[in-house]
């Protein structure tokens, strides 16, 4: 009895690790981006064109943020950003892959930014060192300064050496307010939370104040809608 019940158990156990690290099948793959075009940089809106650009990375191109950007927002929250135009989405599963390359502090951040709807409207979560009211957390932008909503985080996040790759991926379900971020380690969430603000939006990535590069994002979502451009013009 003893060995049926810790079958159940390690069975169920899996079945959730399993749940978690895999798309759900009835998403689909509606963008990808590996930046080796030449064009591939015309598919986002940037807060600063000047500072964006296609760059190597570890295996092949990226798309690469190298200064700050000139940039005040309206409301405190991220001045580095770049927005995928043409996907808008409600919910979804968004993978990137990061490269931090800025000296360690406890901000030491990249961020990815998603439920777009305007300039001043939006979630993103800002992945760094060492958390604190400002940092490493999942926030919202809603007409004010930015406002952690996260419901669990880490204590910091390990970015390691300048030339380290790591790959991240946002889960979020409108209908529950579920949002979850995860950090290499596909089956268990480095943040979470609940929040019902913000029911669709673009995707987006770049830093608070910092620089880094990106690379071979995917989209999968069960329904893409019509997505609208000039978020910061």
């Amino acid at each position: 009895m003893k060995i049926y019940y810790s079958i159940i158990i390690i069975f169920t156990f899996c079945s959730v690790l399993f749940s978690q690290a895999t798309i759900p099948e009835d998403y689909k793959l509606v963008y990808t981006q590996d930046f080796e075009s030449p064009q591939a940089i015309n598919d986002f809106e940037t807060t600063d064109p000047k500072v964006w650009r296609i760059s190597k990375g570890d295996n092949g191109n990226c798309m690469e943020l190298f200064e700050k950007s000139n940039y005040k927002p309206e409301v405190r929250s991220p001045f580095n950003i770049a927005i995928i135009k043409d996907v808008l989405v409600g919910d979804f599963v968004f993978e990137i892959r990061l490269n931090q390359n800025g000296r360690e502090y406890g901000h030491r951040d990249l961020c990815l930014m998603f439920g777009i709807t305007n300039a001043s409207n939006f979630y993103y979560t800002h992945i760094a060192s060492k958390a604190d009211a400002h940092a490493n957390s999942i926030f919202i932008v809603n007409d004010e300064p930015r406002k952690s909503i996260a419901s669990d985080r880490t204590k910091g996040t390990n970015w390691g050496a300048v030339d380290d790759w790591h790959t991240v991926r946002i889960v979020r379900k409108v209908k529950e307010g579920l949002i979850e971020i995860y950090f290499d380690d596909m089956t268990t969430p480095i943040m979470k939370a609940t929040d019902m603000h913000f029911k669709s939006g673009n995707l987006g990535f770049g830093s608070f104040d910092d620089t880094g590069k990106f690379d071979d994002i995917k989209v999968w979502t069960p329904n893409i809608l019509k997505a609208k451009t000039g978020i910061f013009n």
